[in-house]
């Protein structure tokens, strides 16, 4: 094997492990904390607790983004959320319950641990993940009274734009129009922001560091 290659496979591997650390310690639906079957990772149960140690540090993941981190293969990605969704197959334990849920939202399909997110949750990080109704929250968020222009200005899309996304999340129940745009919820999407921000980019890093002036909202 080329050494190119096979850097990239432990590249691959590496990161395999790392994910499938969290995974396996990740609690699944319906399991006891003392109900454990021995792992076998000849059936995949490392790759099965990668993907769920993957979409625990990111939720509202949507599947290629899950394939391409871990680097895995589209066929490999299937077969593997399909056991998770089913029967809550990981860690070489086995539950009736899925370990994973998903959601659609537009073309994508989002992944999220069952049992942990309501469905406000699911449907907040699903925009979360999008750059442009993330940035339109963040401006929100930091400056409550700021115009439909100035968040256009603010994160460098055309007025039109703003306006698409608008319409989108209130219907989605993100925002409310009152003489302006208002973060429905805010409190809970601040805690989305600042607990998963290592799964977004630096501007919402910086974001989570100056929460805690931000958090002054009802809930």
């Amino acid at each position: 094997m080329p050494n190119g290659d096979r850097g990239v496979d432990e590249d691959k591997r590496s990161t395999l492990r790392r994910f499938a650390a969290l995974g396996a310690a990740t609690p699944l639906a319906g399991l006891g904390s003392g109900e454990a079957a021995a792992r076998s990772s000849a059936d995949g149960s490392d790759v099965r607790d990668a993907i769920l140690g993957y979409v625990s540090t990111t939720p509202g993941a949507h599947f290629s983004k899950l394939r391409d981190d871990l680097q895995l293969g589209t066929g490999e990605t299937q077969h593997h959320l399909r056991r998770l969704l089913d029967d809550g197959d990981a860690a070489g334990r086995r539950s009736e319950d899925p370990a994973i849920v998903s959601r659609r939202d537009g073309d994508y399909r989002r992944f999220f641990v069952a049992g942990r997110f309501s469905t406000f949750e699911q449907v907040a990080l699903g925009y979360l993940r999008r750059e442009t109704p993330r940035g339109m929250l963040l401006t929100l968020l930091r400056h409550p009274d700021a115009t439909g222009s100035a968040v256009a200005d603010a994160i460098g899309v055309s007025r039109a734009t703003v306006s698409t996304y608008a319409s989108e999340l209130v219907d989605a129940g993100l925002l409310a129009r009152d003489d302006g745009y208002v973060v429905a919820r805010p409190e809970t999407i601040i805690t989305l922001l600042v607990r998963y921000a290592d799964s977004f980019d630096a501007e919402v890093r910086a974001f989570a560091a100056e929460a805690d002036d931000l958090v002054r909202y009802d809930p």
